[in-house]
C-alpha cells in the first residue's frame, strides 16, 4: 500500500553546516532571503544563531549537532515535521559525530526528505517551481523489511 503525505506550498526546512561549511550557508541563505522567507526554518545549535542575524527573521533553534541536534531533526523527518533538509557537510574532515550525520541522512532518504548537501543542488532545489506549491511526496513501504527472518 503507498502511503503520501503532502508537502503544503510553505515547506519545512532544516539547515544544517558543519563548522567549515557554515560561512557557504550562511551566503546561500542571505543570497535566497526572499525565497526563505516564505518558508519555516529550522537549524542546529550555532547554524541557527547564524541565520536569524543573517536573515533578520526566526529560525527555530534545536540543539547543536554533537550534541542531539541531528537527532532532533532526523526524529523530525521521521515525523513528517521537517520537508526538506539542506545539509552543507565538509566532505574533507572526518567529524567526531559522523554516526549521527549518517544516521540523519539515513533516516532523510528512508522517508523520501528532499536533501540538498551542496550548493548546487540546494540552488536547483530552491529554484524549482515545486516549492511554491503543494507537492505529494510517496513514502516508501518497508513492512517487507519487517517481515524478514534474520
Amino acid at each position: 500500500m503507498l502511503r503520501v503525505r503532502k508537502l503544503n506550498a510553505r515547506k519545512r526546512i532544516a539547515l544544517v553546516a558543519h563548522d567549515n561549511k557554515k560561512k557557504d550557508l550562511i551566503e546561500w541563505a542571505e543570497f535566497n532571503k526572499t525565497v526563505l522567507a516564505r518558508h519555516e526554518l529550522y537549524a542546529t545549535g550555532t547554524t541557527g544563531k547564524l541565520l536569524e542575524n543573517a536573515l533578520d527573521r526566526p529560525v527555530r533553534a534545536l540543539l547543536s549537532g554533537p550534541l542531539g541536534g541531528d537527532q532532533q531533526i532526523g526524529a523530525m523527518i521521521a515525523s513528517g515535521d521537517i520537508d526538506m533538509l539542506i545539509f552543507f557537510w565538509d566532505p574533507m574532515e572526518a567529524q567526531p559525530h559522523d554516526s549521527d550525520v549518517k544516521a540523519l541522512l539515513r533516516v532523510a532518504i528512508a522517508w523520501n526528505c528532499i536533501v540538498a548537501n551542496d550548493r548546487a543542488t540546494a540552488d536547483f532545489i530552491l529554484t524549482s517551481p515545486l516549492m511554491m506549491e503543494e507537492y505529494l511526496v510517496n513514502i516508501p513501504d518497508y513492512t517487507s523489511y519487517l517481515n524478514r527472518k534474520v
